[in-house]
């Protein structure tokens, strides 16, 4: 099991907000998916935003967020227009 904090994108702040959620490995977090796991944080957070999201889905890609394809930011833009 991999800590969320070893992962890219995930500093103090979000792990612990991915705690409070309910998610605790970057195994969960893969299993969850950025848009489950970022709509759990903004109901304890309305302050998260598009890099929050873009965030996560680096994590879980492995990559930092602004490597993520324009596709895939598209898809997370879309994604944020709907909660």
């Amino acid at each position: 099991m991999t800590a969320l904090q070893e992962l890219p994108n995930i500093g103090k702040v979000v792990a612990s907000q991915l705690n409070e959620v309910g998610i605790h490995t970057s195994e969960e977090l893969t299993e969850v998916g950025s848009k489950e796991a970022f709509t759990r944080i903004k109901k304890i957070d309305s302050s998260a935003c598009i890099n929050r999201l873009y965030g996560l889905e680096g994590a879980i890609q492995g990559i930092r967020w602004h490597n993520l394809s324009d596709g895939c930011k598209k898809d997370l833009k879309s994604f944020m227009k709907t909660i």
